[in-house]
């Protein structure tokens, strides 16, 4: 691994107005890895994931993507470093098609989308077979999907992943964690994936992290994670 991890959170808090939602919580991710944050509802996982990508501020704390020091920098700044995010519950255009959906990965720049565009096709084949729909009428798999495609086509160096499997039938849910795992093994992709759904998190991961009421409480190889008493205790039902 390298010297300098593409991300790092160091001392990173958090508050909603009296509730403290992350407490001094550091992180780093190496390039090239999936790393795995699973916690209950309510832990902080997703904030995490917006302080990350620029959408919420934090209170104290730092943020570096690849040794830049990006706190403090505006989303869309961080976006163009290089840094995606699928939201939570696909959360797509519902009333443009699949492939203006795909446009807004982009921005509009037409060059940037016909680059990637038959890649992201062969990656998700039903997406070239519905292009011309709108994404309300894709089911919640197809709409997952191409929340992930439109995050995708910017060729981005880090993507954020949030509960992927939520409202998926359990067979979808593992057709979406494989797609993860094939971006990131034969792409190699850099993944931070939050996941309710520890034990597939865990799975497809190199490393994980536990995160409890804004804390990291366990963190480790997520082979040894899974194998945890703590952790098979409270998020895997054994």
């Amino acid at each position: 691994m390298s010297s300098t991890s593409l991300l790092r959170m160091e001392g990173i808090s958090k508050s909603f107005f009296e509730n403290q939602v992350l407490r001094n919580v550091n992180l780093k991710l190496e390039k090239g890895e999936i790393l795995g944050l699973v916690g209950e509802n309510g832990a902080g996982k997703s904030t995490t994931l917006r302080a990350i990508m620029g959408v919420q501020e934090v209170r104290s704390g730092r943020i570096t993507f690849e040794g830049m020091d990006i706190t403090h920098m505006p989303a869309h700044k961080r976006a163009r470093l290089g840094i995606r995010i699928v939201p939570e519950r696909a959360r797509c255009f519902p009333q443009l098609t699949v492939f203006e959906n795909l446009q807004m990965g982009v921005y509009g720049e037409q060059a940037a989308l016909k680059k990637e565009l038959d890649g992201i096709y062969e990656l998700f084949p039903v997406l070239r077979e519905r292009s011309g729909q709108y994404a309300n009428t894709l089911s919640g798999g197809e709409q997952q999907q191409l929340a992930i495609a439109r995050a995708l086509v910017s060729s981005p160096k880090l993507l954020l992943v949030d509960e992927v499997s939520m409202g998926l039938m359990p067979k979808l849910a593992a057709q979406v964690f494989e797609v993860l795992r094939a971006l990131n093994k034969d792409k190699g992709l850099t993944i931070l994936l939050v996941e309710q759904n520890a034990l597939s998190s865990l799975k497809i991961s190199d490393r994980g992290y536990v995160l409890e009421t804004g804390n990291i409480e366990i963190e480790g190889l997520s082979s040894d994670l899974i194998n945890d008493s703590r952790v098979r205790e409270a998020y895997l039902g054994s």
